[in-house]
C-alpha cells in the first residue's frame, strides 16, 4: 500500500466552486460576458490578485482603466461573495473525515490574501487546515516549483508521501515532478475512490 502521510488540497473547484464566467452570464448575459473577458484581461487581473497585489485597489484600477465596463468589474471585489459560490460539500465531507481520522490536510491554493480571508469568513472550513500555503501570501503561484518547494519546507513531509489534488493538469504535473503523488480532480467521488484506494479513509467516513 502507498505510504501517504499528508493530503494536499487546491482550493478553487476542488472544495469551493469557482466559475466567474457563469456569474456574469447570468448578470449580463452570455454575450456581454463573452465580449467583457475579449476586452479585459480578468483573468490576468485575478493571477496578480493571486500573486499579493491587493484586492480592492487591483479591481478598482482595472475598472478605472476600462470606463464602459467599470460596473461589471467592480462586482470582482463587491460580489465576489457570488462568484466564489457553492461549496463543493462531499469534497468538504472527505477533508474532514481525513482529519478526523488523523490524516494530516494542507491547502495549497492560488488565491490573493484579502480573496482568501474573505472566503474563510464564508466558508470556515477554510480554518480547518493543518498547513496553509497560499499564494498571494508567497508571492508564488502554481505551477512555479518553488511553490511546491516552500509546502515541502513548511510541512516537513516526505514529498513521495503527499497526495496532491487540483483541478489543472499543469498543477499536478508540477507536483508529481517533485514526487509527490497526484490526482487530478474531476469530481469529489473520484477523489473519495483514490483515498479509499490509499487506505487513508473508508466507504463509511463517506468517502
Amino acid at each position: 500500500m502507498t505510504d501517504i502521510r499528508a493530503v494536499v488540497f487546491d482550493i478553487g473547484n476542488v472544495l469551493l466552486n469557482w466559475q466567474p464566467e457563469a456569474f456574469y452570464d447570468r448578470m449580463i448575459g452570455a454575450e456581454a460576458r463573452k465580449h467583457l473577458f475579449s476586452q479585459v484581461d480578468l483573468d490576468g487581473m485575478n493571477l496578480s490578485i493571486d500573486a499579493g497585489a491587493p484586492f480592492r485597489a487591483t479591481v478598482q484600477a482595472t475598472a478605472a482603466a476600462h470606463p464602459r465596463w467599470s460596473g461589471p468589474i467592480l462586482w470582482w471585489h463587491d460580489r465576489w461573495g457570488q462568484m466564489a459560490t457553492p461549496a463543493i460539500d462531499h469534497s468538504v465531507r472527505l477533508l474532514r473525515a481525513l482529519r478526523r481520522r488523523g490524516v494530516p490536510v494542507f491547502a495549497l491554493s492560488n488565491f490573493g490574501i484579502d480573496s482568501f480571508a474573505l472566503a474563510q469568513r464564508l466558508y470556515p472550513f477554510l480554518t480547518e487546515f493543518d498547513r496553509l500555503c497560499i499564494s498571494g501570501h508567497l508571492g508564488l503561484l502554481k505551477p512555479d516549483p518553488r511553490i511546491y518547494a516552500a509546502v515541502e519546507g513548511d510541512c516537513g513531509v516526505p514529498p513521495d508521501t503527499l497526495l496532491f489534488t487540483d483541478d489543472k493538469p499543469a498543477n499536478i504535473d508540477a507536483a508529481v515532478a517533485r514526487g509527490w503523488h497526484g490526482h487530478l480532480f474531476t469530481g469529489p467521488q473520484g477523489l473519495a475512490d483514490r483515498l479509499v484506494a490509499y487506505g487513508l479513509l473508508q466507504r463509511e467516513d463517506g468517502a
